[in-house]
């Protein structure tokens, strides 16, 4: 209340004789300057952000520039400006006032202006060209064509016009629009894809199904889509986001939600000291995104990445509708903090700036030793209810939490920064230096689903922090995809190191005693609503108890090896779990790889179908034991080029299907079944894939500190008999891989599985063994 106090700036009172009374508070005054200057200053960099952006590759230097040659080709004789000038004057009669020089002046920087923004998009335009050549990404390794290296020095000439360092959205009115495939070509690579996992009669019948779709129905889709891509940034991505993920009607938890781990090493024991110094590096990434100092990825140093999806890692909730959810996105500076079924509103700022580690360590201390009110059972189990089917948490949602200090309170929790997840002391997971691949697993399953109740599965990513200081992340996925989740880890984790803790293991920096501790939310729950919550619990719990999920830390080798190869460590992955499924199923099957398509504006993601006919060939030469080693070698690199010109077509916009799915979404806009589409959008991902970036920021040297990788992350799996995998190559020595599945399917095991691919790895490599 004090500081409530301190904060108004101007009180009065009215005296017994009637006359006002006016006090001052010099601390409020101070504050309510301070706010002003932030504020504008704020505004400031908005505008100039804005304005640098707006003209981007050109700069402002490049405006006195056209100016000043403008009045010396005018002076010297080459034009005509005093000319030209008295003839804008005369169009704008009653400009007689001002002197002869200050029309002048007006004219001819009206004139520069003119040129300037035509110059900019000029530039913009050509380097929106340039970036939708990809011929360097087809070129053999370790050789450049001479149109390559053309290309690279026009790139690096139109970008080097921008003055200074690019913003972290600058080159995205450069980058060109995802361009929608021929239809004739889709269709051939989806025959192509198929090929392997279909027997001669379904082959035929799918031809006729893609023949018939080509000459009737499918044209008709194709036009309508192609108008679609001329008045949208991105063809795929708004009906991606809305279809696939906001429409999805079933639980986010494993279905949905995905989860990134901790690295090995921990600079402290102390959960609180790290609960405060991870904040404070998440406070620092969330304003150089909003500041737009956050530097762009280039690839190669040229090509750069679209950066749109950086908006929504802070303050975005993920809001459950009727028919549809909507995302909720806000510029907030509190933390949503869940200890022991209490709830915690803890802010970053005070007096206007971000509090220091070490103020944010007893900021959590304060909620560690807090034991004042003990949380109520519906309260300690409230986020059971975001693990619900998406129309159920919608009706809860409506029905319990819309009026009072229900909405209140859930409303801090859906407008936080993000939400901070302190798990109990019966709940301490443990990394150990050595492999123990039980007790990574058991961090891993508590990472996706925690125990029903202690994940809120709608907020953008939850930090999840054990009493042993471990952390991970649980994050929800219709926002962003895992790349910028994997930015954040490691961004904290070079920031952690940098900044470290002193030699008792507390953060740095000054305190300030008048720093508001967190304010505790709370709740008015009904027994109706306790017992709806109660039904959550047992609901998601009976789930999680049907997840099978693997951890499996592959030491043997790494990328390292297989470089020397001379094979894509990716492709040698996909490899081997290609063989795995067929040593674990007896067949091959509809495989799913993530790419991405970041090199055009607001992309997300493309599907590479790993099964192939080359791929099957290579399995089936090495399950044949008569099979002569130099053989199993030939097809396998057959096998892994074709996989690499696959990916790297998938990432030019040259994938099978998303185009598929666009064509199905417009098949429904016109009200129009296609057996074909039907067809395809309905068959199983039986292995669903997906590698973990890692390198982003390109700061940590991960062979000579192997502890400072992160073993990745994962996901649930996405067909009842199927495998979640997802894997991370974090240096030259090892592979990580997460292996999920279902329980309940007597054809899964996902142990047995990783235990699969690590022969498989084994079998591979053996053939380069002289």
């Amino acid at each position: 209340m004090a500081e409530a106090r301190q904060a108004v700036a101007f009180q009065f009172s009215v005296t017994e004789e009637g006359q006002l009374k006016f006090n001052y508070s010099f601390e409020g005054i101070k504050i309510l300057l301070q706010s002003a200057w932030i504020s504008a200053r704020r505004k400031y960099v908005v505008f100039r952000n804005a304005l640098l952006i707006g003209v981007f590759p050109a700069s402002p230097i490049s405006l006195l520039v056209i100016a000043s040659l403008l009045v010396v080709a005018g002076y010297s004789g080459y034009f005509d400006v005093v000319g030209l000038c008295d003839y804008y004057i005369s169009l704008f009669p009653g400009t007689d006032i001002f002197g002869s020089f200050a029309r002048w002046t007006a004219i001819l920087v009206t004139i520069a202006l003119m040129f300037w923004v035509m110059l900019a998009h000029l530039l913009q335009q050509l380097l929106k060209c340039l970036l939708m050549y990809h011929g360097y990404m087809f070129a053999k390794h370790g050789r450049t064509s001479v149109m390559t290296k053309v290309w690279q020095l026009l790139v690096a000439l139109v970008s080097s016009q921008a003055i200074g360092k690019p913003k972290l959205y600058s080159y995205q009115k450069s980058l060109p629009s995802l361009p929608v495939p021929g239809l004739k070509d889709t269709c051939k690579r989806y025959l192509s894809s198929v090929r392997a996992l279909l027997d001669d009669k379904e082959y035929e019948e799918m031809e006729e199904l893609v023949k018939e779709f080509q000459a009737t129905k499918g044209k008709k889709f194709q036009n309508y889509l192609w108008l679609k891509s001329w008045w949208s940034n991105n063809y795929v991505t708004d009906w991606w986001n809305q279809y696939v993920y906001l429409a999805g009607r079933s639980s986010l938890m494993i279905n949905s939600n995905y989860y990134a781990t901790d690295a090995r090493i921990m600079l402290t024991n102390r959960c609180a000291a790290r609960m405060g110094l991870l904040t404070y590096c998440t406070m620092k990434l969330q304003w150089l995104i909003n500041t737009e100092a956050l530097r762009p990825i280039l690839g190669q140093g040229l090509v750069p990445l679209c950066s749109s999806q950086y908006r929504l890692l802070f303050g975005t909730t993920r809001i459950p509708g009727r028919t549809t959810d909507k995302l909720l996105h806000t510029d907030s500076s509190h933390v949503a903090v869940y200890r022991k079924g209490r709830w915690y509103s803890v802010s970053t700022m005070f007096r206007n700036k971000p509090l220091t580690p070490r103020e944010l360590e007893e900021q959590f201390q304060y909620i560690l030793d807090d034991d004042t009110v003990e949380a109520t059972e519906g309260e300690r189990y409230l986020m059971a209810l975001t693990s619900q089917n998406r129309d159920k948490w919608a009706s809860d949602r409506e029905t319990y939490f819309s009026t009072g200090k229900n909405q209140a309170s859930l409303s801090v929790i859906e407008t936080s920064m993000y939400v901070l997840i302190i798990e109990d002391e019966d709940n301490c997971q443990v990394i150990p230096d050595d492999v123990d691949d039980a007790k990574m697993s058991a961090y891993c399953k508590d990472l996706l689903c925690g125990r029903g109740w202690t994940r809120w599965f709608d907020k953008s990513f939850c930090y999840i922090h054990y009493p042993n200081a471990r952390v991970g992340i649980n994050a929800e996925h219709s926002w962003a995809d895992a790349p910028i989740i994997g930015y954040l880890l490691e961004f904290c984790s070079v920031a952690e190191h940098q900044m470290k803790y002193d030699e008792d293991g507390h953060c740095h920096g000054p305190m300030s005693d008048a720093v508001p501790k967190p304010q505790r939310l709370s709740w008015e729950l009904s027994e109706e609503c306790v017992k709806v919550i109660n039904e959550a619990v047992k609901l998601a719990q009976d789930k999680i108890a049907d997840v099978d999920l693997y951890m499996m830390e592959h030491v043997a080798f790494g990328k390292g090896v297989v470089k020397k190869f001379k094979i894509s460590p990716d492709a040698f992955l996909q490899m081997a779990l290609q063989l795995a499924y067929y040593k674990d199923a007896g067949r091959q099957c509809l495989t799913y790889e993530a790419s991405m398509t970041r090199l055009f504006r607001d992309g997300r993601t493309e599907t590479v179908r790993s099964a192939t006919v080359e791929s099957a060939a290579f399995v089936r030469a090495m399950r044949n034991k008569d099979c002569p080693k130099e053989e199993k070698k030939k097809l396998l690199y057959k096998a892994t080029d074709k996989h690499q010109y696959m990916y790297r077509s998938a990432m030019i916009g040259k994938g099978i299907d998303r185009h598929l799915f666009c064509l199905y979404v417009v098949s429904r806009y016109c009200n129009e079944e296609s057996a074909f589409l039907k067809k395809v959008l309905s068959e199983p991902w039986r292995l669903s894939t997906s590698q973990t970036p890692t390198q982003q920021l390109g700061k940590i040297d991960y062979n000579n500190y192997p502890k400072r990788a992160t073993s990745g992350g994962g996901f649930g799996p996405v067909a009842a008999d199927g495998y979640g995998v997802s894997y991370i190559i974090p240096g030259d020595y090892e592979f990580y891989f997460h292996v999920s599945s279902f329980k309940s399917s007597p054809k899964t095991d996902s142990m047995r599985f990783a235990n699969h691919i690590a022969e498989s790895l084994q079998e591979m490599k053996a053939l380069f063994d002289d």
